[in-house]
């Protein structure tokens, strides 16, 4: 898997993991956050992430998702579980 799709997947995890979990994944990391912070647009690979997708919705082939969509995804996922 590359890092963009491991980034995703805890992104997403991340979205709905109890407090505990969230908590405990941030003592792991917590040090190297400090350091570096949240600045992903001086990392190379985020950037051309980011614009590949700005490419594909504004060529139409990502039609994206309304505020409302991700909502109910997000409510469906928590319910699930």
């Amino acid at each position: 898997m590359t890092s963009i799709g491991i980034r995703a997947q805890l992104h997403n995890y991340l979205d709905v993991a109890d407090d505990k979990k969230v908590k405990a994944i941030y003592a792991l990391v917590e040090e190297d956050v400090r350091k570096k912070g949240a600045d992903h647009w001086s990392d190379p690979e985020f950037v051309a992430e980011m614009n590949r997708r700005v490419a594909e919705l504004e060529s139409g082939v990502d039609k994206g998702r309304s505020w409302e969509e991700v909502q109910n995804k997000v409510r469906q996922k928590i319910r699930s579980k």
